[in-house]
Order: C-alpha cells, then structure tokens, then sequence
C-alpha cells in the first residue's frame, strides 16, 4: 500500500535520506521529492513488509527482534483530535494533517515534508494532506492549533490530551442521539467540524433539534424557493420549514442553500426551537444577548461566537448544550422534550460519548 510510509526502519536507510534533506531547505532541496516518492519509500515499503510478515515484530537499527509498542500503528491510522492535543512522535514515525491546522516542534534532527521533499522547521505551520517523516535521532512535537482537526499518523505515536473544548466528542454524542450525521467525507466521521455551515446545513440541524425531522421528510409539498432542487430532501426541509413559519428564505423566490450561516442567524434559529423566538423576528443583532437571557449561552460563550469563525464545531457546541435548556412555558428541557418524542432514548443518550462538562 503506497501510504505505508514507515514505522521502524533500519537506521542506515533513514540517515541516508534525512542527511541529504537537512543539507537543503525549501528553495533548494537536496534530498529530491522523486527520491522521497521512489526509491526511498519503495525500500521503506519492502523493509516494512518484510517485518510485519515476520509476526509484526519490528527491527531495530542493529538487526534484532523487538515488540512493536503498545499503540503502534503499522498501516496509516486516523484520529479526531482537538486544539492544543500534542502527537508526539519519533524516528521513523510518520503524520499527515487531514483537517484542520497545526505546527511541530523540536530540538534538534530534523522532520522531513516528504510531500515536497524539504525539511519542515521547528515551530513551522502543517500543510494539509502533505506527509511528514520524522528524521533519525529525532523527537518531534505536532501541536494542533485549531479548534479541531484530523490526523493520520503511523509508527509508535503518543497522544497527549488538552483540557480544551471537545467539540469532536459533542459531535458523536449528538450522532448517537439521532441529531447530528455528518457529511459525505471519507475521514474525519464525516464531522466536517472545521468546515463553514451552509444555510440548509444550519435549517437542517434545527429542524432536528425540534423533534421534527421526520415529518419534514414526509412532506409532499412544493418548495417556493427556485434555487432549491425540486424532489430532494433538501426541498423537504426547507419546503416544510417555510410552510411551519419557521424561515422566510433570504428572498421571497431565494433560499440560498448553499449560502453561509452566521452564529446569529444559527443562535435564532435555536431560540426559536426552544420557543424564545420566532420567524416573526427579523432582527437578529441582538440573539446572541437573548441567548444568554435564556440561558442557551454564557457570557464568555456568546463572546467566542461573535469573535470567531462560524464554524460546524461552533453549530455542535450551541446544538449539544442547548440539550439542556428549558423551553420557554413548560417545565421540560429540550432533550426531554426529544426523547418524548422519540427522537432517542434515555439509554442512548446516557450510552453517547462522554463530554467535559467545561463551558466558556
């Protein structure tokens, strides 16, 4: 498998490569990508093969048998990860950033970017889907910058946990409760958490925090909005959402569907959904202060959302704590008004991953 880059190689081979890299820089490297992509990888390829067809025991550079590490990866293996969680890596091991944003640290060696064929400086920025080789007698930090991210990574990495926000770990509760699915994309579990919203993203996950997905799926009427494809599901929601009174469009013939959402059109949409507002209210500079009256929001939450990038992390945070707020006149919270309407069940959300209970 051509991403099999390396776990443990003998040390000949890596010296060979990561010598003639660290002489060069950007501008001029020496250590050729063709190299990097040919050769060297082909007879890093066989030498891992080679050791893993010999029970997965990996060689050490003076020959001998040793066990691979607990948590060692010989094939490219994928995780969510979030904003300060450090992968720790070392000689041999490789890391590819799929999502996201993050920069590595170290001392002394050298970690190769082996997509370009050029040595990556220490506290340098990650380039997304490029492949990184960490060189011989080298200990390399990678730091994650962004509030979320996605890794592949392969040898005999350590991760290292920050107490930040885990907006991943909301993103799979609410998956487990029937509230959030993801998209299409082939990593990351689809989360797409470092992603902008669109406004039928945005229209779809309040439809589903009211309970009301289901019969918006069913609906059979015609949609107004003429830049919405007729006969879709997209046509159902936003078909249904307009007939309910719960959205205007941008237009009286325009939707927008694939058009940004912002935290305070997101904001409104939940306040409604929690029974604070309604489509009546056109004015929404004011929603992230409601919010926060209504106790959807913090103080410091509702600072965060006008200060930051409106992001799919930032929909899941105000859609998972929104859990627990009261609709306005009753005595129920949202996600007891959910489960009446069978949208999941106690078991499920007692069994969803756990969230550090830690807000802004």
């Amino acid at each position: 498998m051509r991403k099999k880059l390396l776990v443990l190689v003998p040390l000949c081979l890596l010296a060979a490569a990561v010598w003639a890299a660290a002489a060069g820089d950007a501008g001029d490297p020496l250590a050729s990508l063709s190299y990097l992509n040919g050769a060297f990888t082909n007879k890093v390829d066989a030498a891992v093969d080679a050791r893993l067809e010999n029970g997965g025991a990996l060689s050490g550079g003076d020959g001998g048998i040793s066990s691979a590490p607990i948590g060692a990866a010989a094939a490219w293996t994928e995780r969510r990860v979030k904003q300060e969680d450090v992968l720790q890596a070392v000689t041999g091991d490789g890391v590819l950033l799929l999502a996201g944003s993050g920069k590595v640290g170290y001392s002394s060696g050298a970690v190769v970017d082996v997509t370009d064929g050029t040595v990556i400086p220490s506290g340098g920025s990650l380039v997304l889907r490029h492949r990184y080789l960490v060189a011989e007698d080298t200990a390399a930090d990678f730091t994650i910058t962004s509030k979320t991210a996605v890794v592949d990574w392969q040898g005999s990495c350590t991760f290292y946990d920050s107490t930040s926000t885990d907006y991943n770990a909301m993103a799979a509760a609410l998956k487990a409760m029937h509230l959030f699915q993801g998209s299409y994309t082939g990593y990351g579990q689809g989360f797409d958490l470092e992603a902008a919203p669109t406004r039928l993203q945005a229209l779809i996950m309040f439809i589903r925090v009211l309970g009301e997905e289901s019969e918006a799926l069913t609906w059979n009427g015609t949609c107004p909005f003429n830049d919405v494809q007729p006969g879709t599901n997209g046509a159902k929601y936003v078909g249904y959402a307009f007939e309910k009174g719960y959205t205007n469009g941008y237009s009286a013939t325009e939707f927008r569907p694939s058009g940004p959402v912002n935290a305070r059109q997101y904001t409104e949409f939940v306040l409604r959904a929690l029974g604070y507002s309604s489509a009546a209210n056109t004015d929404l500079s004011d929603a992230l202060a409601r919010a926060q009256s209504a106790g959807l929001l913090t103080e410091g939450e509702a600072a965060m959302l006008q200060r930051d990038p409106f992001l799919r992390a930032e929909l899941v945070y105000v859609s998972y704590y929104a859990l627990e707020v009261p609709i306005a006149g009753t005595g129920l919270t949202l996600a007891q008004r959910l489960m009446d309407k069978g949208v999941f069940t106690q078991f499920e959300r007692d069994a969803a991953p756990p969230v550090l209970n830690w807000r802004l």
